[in-house]
């Protein structure tokens, strides 16, 4: 029993034990507030849908624009780019997994900025540092994944599994910087089989071995970040942005780590 909490919290809050740090379920139960209610609908989610919503209609807007001037192909592929947005929802609904909006938002918004502005507005040429900032951001987008896919694992009680944060943050951070070895492998290819620029000259080096070990170093800054973030949680329940990503992600997937289910 949680002495001071409401007794009709107390089913509820046995339940978010198993998966929550002791300290954030006793602090939302002396508060009146259980942690369901962070899943449910608020201005927070309508902001974020808001934001989808306006990216998506920028992409729309420079697939007319392009039109208009006759730019065939990048009309096509500024389409293609739009249909991509709508891919993660897809996929998750098809899983029967609920996306928190954050999520969602940043991945269109990742989605926007490498590809939309990245490739058909020439922001990568236009801009030094654009390549550096979105690798650095898909460190932090894949070492939450990593972390879901683990702490997802680590915590159903079908799944005879339990691992220490350590090894959780440790695969976390191990599978970004692999899945970025991976994306920089498949640059190699397209530049060396298809004739392509994706590994560009940087710092004085027509190579593109220079921005390779770049990505890859910032791939690893971001994923470290989040992993240390998401480790801090598991041990010791500290608050943060991507601590509150993941708990709304298992708020709105109880199944996930129901026994029964």
């Amino acid at each position: 029993m949680f002495t001071g909490c409401p007794a009709s919290f107390q089913p509820q809050l046995e339940r978010q034990l198993r998966f929550h740090p002791r300290e954030l379920v006793l602090r939302d139960c002396l508060s009146g507030t259980p942690m369901k209610n962070r899943g449910e609908k608020n201005w927070f989610d309508i902001l974020h849908r808001c934001l989808v919503v306006f990216l998506r209609l920028a992409i729309t807007v420079g697939i007319v624009l392009e039109l208009i001037q006759s730019l065939w192909m990048n009309a096509a592929v500024a389409a293609g780019i739009l249909l991509l947005t709508f891919v993660p929802t897809q996929f998750a609904n098809r899983i029967k997994v609920k996306i928190p909006p954050e999520f969602e938002v940043i991945t269109v918004a990742f989605i926007f900025a490498s590809l939309f502005l990245g490739e058909t507005r020439q922001y990568y040429s236009r801009f030094w540092w654009w390549d550096i900032a979105l690798h650095t951001t898909s460190g932090v987008l894949l070492g939450v994944l990593g972390l879901l896919l683990v702490y997802v694992l680590n915590e159903t009680p079908r799944v005879e599994l339990h691992m220490r944060p350590g090894f959780v943050a440790f695969f976390a951070f191990c599978f970004a910087l692999a899945t970025g070895a991976v994306w920089e492998m498949f640059e190699f290819g397209m530049d060396r089989f298809l004739g392509m620029n994706m590994q560009k000259p940087m710092l004085g080096d027509p190579s593109g071995l220079t921005d390779t070990m770049i990505d890859l170093i910032v791939d690893a800054v971001g994923a470290l970040v989040v992993t240390i973030a998401g480790y801090l949680y598991m041990k010791r329940g500290n608050d943060s942005i991507i601590d509150r990503g993941i708990r709304r992600f298992i708020d709105r997937n109880p199944r996930l780590f129901s026994a029964s289910s």
